[in-house]
């Protein structure tokens, strides 16, 4: 029976009991650490001139969605956005940038409050070889050129305004004698203009008007000013209009439609027949608008169109892909979404 026992525990069973120990072990460990890295991570920082803005809202809630949506597709892939209200502050948004990029952030994306202010977030950007996709706020053409890794998601300003300018023309020759209140053959407006130096406001401030002289149709300015894109500085700069012109006004441009939405609020406030309004975005207010016929019209800024290009543009540069060979990019760096008419 010793015998036996003497030959059970031998040098060369015990060394046969601890290998094989150490390899279940490390079988173990190598098990842990896959199911560890069979998840990676995306971490996109999403940097808002303000959530205050209905469009910029539903643009955000259109990525957190397809985050989602991303992430149950991908069954091995984590998305977390974190969201930052700059609220109209350049400095307090480069603080919120400053901490994206110091926690090493994969993609930022970028709704910037001053585009001229793009240059030094670009450079910090650049310094830690993180990717910026600007989205809604177009920064300056040279700012964008300064790093191959900068995009720019949205439409072009110029394109909105002359379909806001299209959509009061062809009211105005179809239905002339409705809109001409004084039967002066001239189009007595105002301009609701939106925040100060942004291309958008800019552009679309322009280009309206210039479609209906560029078709012979003769124009005149009562009044603009900036309302900042809110509903309510719209609805009291508008109120102001009233008491200044009151039914001389025969056309409302709006360059958004929150402001569209508050000339509406000015004009049934002062029980007036609400004139030829037109705004700009189709967020879902403005549509009902349009349903009940106080909005004439507005251009479809297309919010789900932006949200899903930067969504894939994210998702092609966290895999190391060119985006200029997946997705139709013009100058190296622009992404265009086209605008879209809608009336009743």
């Amino acid at each position: 029976m010793y015998q036996k026992m003497k030959n059970y525990y031998s040098p060369l069973f015990l060394k046969v009991i601890i290998c094989t120990l150490f390899l279940l072990s490390v079988s173990a460990c190598k098990s842990y650490n896959d199911s560890k890295l069979s998840t990676n991570t995306l971490r996109v920082g999403v940097a808002l001139y303000t959530q205050d803005d209905t469009f910029i809202a539903s643009i955000v809630q259109n990525l957190e969605k397809l985050a989602r949506e991303n992430e149950n597709d991908t069954k091995n892939l984590k998305i977390n956005l974190t969201i930052m209200d700059g609220r109209s502050n350049q400095t307090t948004q480069m603080d919120q940038i400053d901490q994206l990029i110091r926690r090493d952030y994969d993609i930022l994306c970028v709704n910037i409050v001053d585009r001229t202010a793009a240059s030094v977030l670009i450079d910090k950007a650049k310094e830690s070889n993180i990717p910026v996709i600007f989205f809604n706020r177009q920064p300056v053409a040279e700012d964008m050129e300064r790093w191959e890794n900068i995009y720019y998601v949205g439409s072009k300003g110029e394109e909105g305004g002359v379909l806001q300018g299209q959509i009061v023309l062809n009211a105005w020759l179809n239905n002339k004698s409705l809109y001409d209140k004084n039967n002066d053959n001239i189009i007595q407006y105002v301009m609701l203009e939106g925040e100060p130096g942004h291309q958008d406001a800019l552009l679309r401030t322009e280009y309206s008007v210039k479609t209906l002289t560029d078709n012979d149709i003769a124009v005149e300015k009562l009044s603009s000013d900036s309302a900042n894109w809110s509903r309510s500085q719209a609805a009291t700069k508008t109120s102001e209009w009233i008491n200044e012109f009151g039914k001389q006004i025969e056309v409302v441009f709006a360059n958004n439609d929150d402001m569209a939405l508050g000339a509406i609020d000015a004009f049934t406030e002062a029980q007036l027949d609400i004139p030829l309004i037109v705004g700009v975005d189709a967020i879902e207010p403005a549509l009902d608008a349009i349903k009940s016929g106080t909005l004439y019209g507005t251009v479809k800024n297309d919010a789900v169109g932006i949200s899903n290009n930067m969504m894939e543009l994210i998702l092609i540069l966290y895999n190391g892909d060119d985006p200029k060979d997946k997705m139709q990019i013009d100058d190296e760096h622009y992404l265009w979404l086209p605008y879209e008419i809608i009336t009743r």
